[in-house]
């Protein structure tokens, strides 16, 4: 596992794929929270708040991952190397994980420059350093959480196909109706009260829940079984090419 992790991650320095991701994930966020007016602008909030950041990050996750994670396993298919992978002594859960890690430790790397804007937003405050922590903290973990979701969507995504193109595509669509479609249904209210418990399958419950500073363990198994799922289904997908 630790041969394919390290391969991975130096795939993705040693062309400028790992520098972009962290630099469009920085510019953009930046972008939105102190030059464009909007929702997510801090400056015209009036507030030094970080929480705009953590409500906008799902939405570029939503891209940004899936462009991470395309070519996991639809390059090796394309290249032809998928199957020279498969006949080396590695274990189908090792090399899914290895894949899995590389990408989320990509992922962590983008995420941690951006603690420059909670120190930015500290000192813009009124009285610097006045900010909830806790929150910020379990806003952060949340976001790691995401990050491990999506991550998983898209190993599985580009475990279906052999082209990077499709399975970002199909990556970006499941990720967003994992967060943000059970919500929706919840809005509609069509089934009533009951319109609670669909929104409880959603990623976006889970993360506003844990990013409220507040560790529940409700929460931390929804996300590990969430990962889980989808880690397996890519197991049975590429199971089934080994076999075939």
């Amino acid at each position: 596992m630790l041969a394919i992790l390290n391969k991975e991650i130096q795939s993705f320095f040693a062309t400028p794929i790992g520098y972009l991701v962290i630099g469009i994930f920085l510019v953009v966020s930046g972008l939105f929270l102190f030059v464009f007016t909007g929702e997510y602008n801090i400056l015209d909030s009036g507030f030094a708040n970080i929480k705009p950041f953590f409500n906008m990050a799902p939405w570029i996750f939503i891209f940004l991952i899936p462009a991470i994670t395309m070519k996991s396993f639809s390059e090796e298919k394309k290249l032809g190397t998928m199957e020279l992978l498969l006949t080396k002594p590695l274990s189908i859960t090792n090399l899914i994980l290895g894949k899995y890690l590389g990408a989320l430790i990509l992922v962590i790397l983008a995420i941690i420059p951006s603690i420059i804007y909670v120190i930015t937003i500290s000192e813009l405050g009124r009285i610097p350093g006045n900010f909830d922590l806790g929150a910020t903290l379990g806003s952060y973990l949340g976001l790691l959480f995401l990050s491990g979701c999506y991550t998983a969507i898209g190993v599985f995504s580009s475990s279906l196909t052999n082209n990077q193109i499709v399975a970002f595509i199909l990556a970006v669509f499941l990720c967003f109706i994992s967060f943000f479609l059970f919500e929706g249904i919840s809005g509609f209210q069509l089934f009533g009260n009951s319109d609670y418990g669909i929104d409880y399958f959603g990623i976006s419950y889970h993360y506003r829940s844990i990013s409220r500073g507040v560790v529940d363990t409700r929460d931390l198994i929804y996300f590990l079984s969430f990962i889980a799922l989808f880690l397996k289904l890519t197991h049975f997908r590429i199971k089934n090419l080994r076999n075939n």
